[in-house]
């Protein structure tokens, strides 16, 4: 069984998703969250399903304590649902082809520093873009600028309101997100 890290600094309603998504496989399972932020509803979510959390700060994360505790579990596969720090080279260094992220719209679109929930529907809404979508890809040193492993179009009529293209976004996340995920384990068997 492939072990599976979520990071996440919110809600967790992705991470939610994928842990229940993988507790009906046999192909991997969640492991542990890792969340940056002590008050995310995440840790909640974790926790009803009884796995092990880790609260960390920014400088954990970039000092080297966040690499050594997920050296110990030895992840096949390190997922960002909702993640908001930019993520350290020393992990990306450690875990090559194996950090997934998935990013709320079409890349290279939207991307890069800043660009991350509400900020990008209000954009894609201002910009009067005819589509949107999500893009799964793998984590690199930049923003939003690793390969692309999956990417899902939603058509826009013009007249939706963020909060619609969120919502939009949110129903292909929760769609498209677990079944790729588990894609790549099988791919790295």
């Amino acid at each position: 069984m492939k072990k599976i890290v979520v990071f996440a600094s919110g809600s967790g309603t992705n991470a939610e998703n994928i842990i229940k998504y993988f507790a009906k496989t046999k192909t991997g399972t969640v492991v542990a969250v890792f969340t940056n932020n002590p008050n995310a509803r995440v840790l909640e979510r974790a926790k009803n399903y009884e796995l092990p959390t880790e609260v960390f700060s920014k400088e954990q994360l970039f000092e080297s304590e966040v690499l050594r505790k997920l050296n110990k579990i030895k992840p096949d596969l390190i997922v960002l649902a909702g993640f908001l720090l930019k993520f350290p080279e020393n992990i990306i260094a450690a875990y090559p082809d194996k950090i997934v992220n998935i990013h709320p719209a079409l890349l290279p679109k939207y991307g890069g520093k800043g660009m991350y929930g509400m900020h990008i529907h209000n954009a894609v809404v201002a910009n009067k873009e005819k589509e949107t979508g999500i893009t799964i890809h793998y984590v690199n040193e930049n923003y939003d600028e690793g390969n692309i492993v999956f990417q899902q179009n939603v058509v826009l009529t013009g007249d939706e309101t963020p909060e619609e293209v969120a919502h939009k976004i949110h129903e292909l996340e929760q769609k498209y997100f677990p079944t790729v995920l588990e894609e790549i384990l099988n791919l790295k068997s």
